[in-house]
């Protein structure tokens, strides 16, 4: 899952980048609203951490100008404690929740985690699939019960294909979701990890529908595909 951060005060910045990309997201940065709004315009982001008091443009208003440009990825604003106006007034820009500095990391992260959730249509915590079950808390994957061990890489395809489950995802969108923008992608990669993750979590698991993408095996019914 890829993740903007707009954020001007370098300090709570890098903290939130280290923290996000220790939790397996991949993450991009902008230091001002201007900047930030041309991200969040023209990259695929699962969800974005926005704060309000933004040099050249301000956060209300790049929000704002999101939402009537059509973008509906799901938004967490940071504003001051004692400001609740801001707080009233991201809403009505569309804001989904608020974190209020200072704040506790764990805090953002939980409340990321379930917008990016419930963007999804997914209520629990724990994603399942058939014998497989994705602890989104944890970042932990099993198997038929059994705990897999994967890579960073490993883990953010079989996330992102959770949280979309049911629908097939192409190569390519795979790929601007799980590298953030400075990475050097290469959707080619995208078959080595699927390969990977066939051989550590079996054949049936990851459907290959020519020519379109991939996509979870339903429930009920896990094929082999060894394709």
């Amino acid at each position: 899952m890829r993740i903007l951060v707009v954020e001007d005060d370098p300090g709570i910045a890098g903290q939130l980048v280290r923290a996000l990309k220790d939790a397996n997201y991949a993450v991009d940065q902008a230091n001002d609203g201007e900047e930030g709004h041309f991200l969040g315009d023209t990259e695929p982001y699962d969800a974005v951490v926005l704060d309000l008091g933004l040099p050249v443009i301000d956060g209300i208003t790049v929000l704002e100008r999101w939402r009537s440009d059509g973008r509906t990825m799901p938004v967490l604003i940071l504003t001051a404690r004692d400001r609740w106006r801001e707080k009233v007034a991201g809403f009505d820009a569309g804001a989904d929740d608020y974190v209020a500095k200072p704040f506790q990391m764990e805090e953002l992260l939980a409340r990321l985690r379930a917008l990016i959730r419930r963007a999804a249509g997914h209520a629990s915590a724990v994603i399942e699939c058939g014998p497989l079950a994705i602890d989104t808390r944890a970042a932990r994957v099993s198997l038929n019960g059994d705990p897999v061990k994967l890579t960073g890489h490993e883990y953010k395809l079989i996330v992102y294909l959770a949280h979309e489950k049911g629908r097939v995802v192409s190569r390519t969108e795979l790929t601007e979701h799980i590298y953030d923008q400075d990475f050097d992608r290469d959707s080619n990669t995208i078959e080595v990890f699927v390969g990977r993750l066939r051989r550590k979590l079996g054949n049936g698991v990851i459907i290959t529908e020519r020519g379109l993408g991939y996509r979870l095996a339903d429930a009920e019914h896990q094929p082999d595909d060894s394709a």
